[in-house]
């Protein structure tokens, strides 16, 4: 028997199946709160070697039981790593340069720069941090483009799964 089911909650008009129409669309309480924020972590930057974008890799003792030390280093490091890419000099930047100067910049409106370029594939590598590493274990890593560069923070979520039975 099919039903024609609204749920109250998101708006959704589905034709399912009674049973399955009533599992897809039952949202409980615990789905639709925001997981509480415990505490946040930030990670700041590290001026010994001059002024470029560079964060220190000493593990916060709030991780300690969140994360392996090693994986959160690998995760500093690559960050370093690429905020070095990005602000690397070379000849594709002195191009830029140049044919942003011959054409008033407005060659930025078609194309875009090796430092946009690299702080696009930081976001991507944050988002793959954050899905596979840093999610399941009840923490968000935050791009530090967000954060002016000046800091990598990791907001620490309450570990609800202790007390719901889950």
């Amino acid at each position: 028997m099919q039903e024609k089911l609204q749920c109250s909650f998101c708006s959704t008009a589905l034709s399912f199946p009674l049973q399955t129409a009533t599992r897809f669309l039952t949202h409980s309480l615990q789905d639709l709160q925001q997981p509480a924020v415990s505490s946040k972590v930030f990670i700041q930057r590290d001026y010994s070697s001059g002024t470029i974008c560079k964060f220190q890799t000493k593990f916060p003792s709030e991780l300690e039981s969140r994360i392996d030390k090693q994986q959160f280093e690998e995760t500093i490091q690559t960050l370093n790593n690429l905020y070095a890419e990005a602000e690397k000099l070379g000849g594709k930047s002195y191009l830029e340069g140049c044919l942003a100067c011959l054409t008033a910049y407005t060659i930025f409106l078609c194309m875009e720069t090796h430092y946009e370029k690299v702080l696009k594939k930081i976001a991507r590598y944050i988002k793959d941090q954050n899905e596979k590493i840093y999610a399941p274990r009840g923490l968000l890593l935050t791009d530090p483009i967000e954060r002016g560069l000046r800091v990598v923070e990791i907001t620490i979520f309450e570990d609800r799964s202790i007390g719901s039975g889950r």
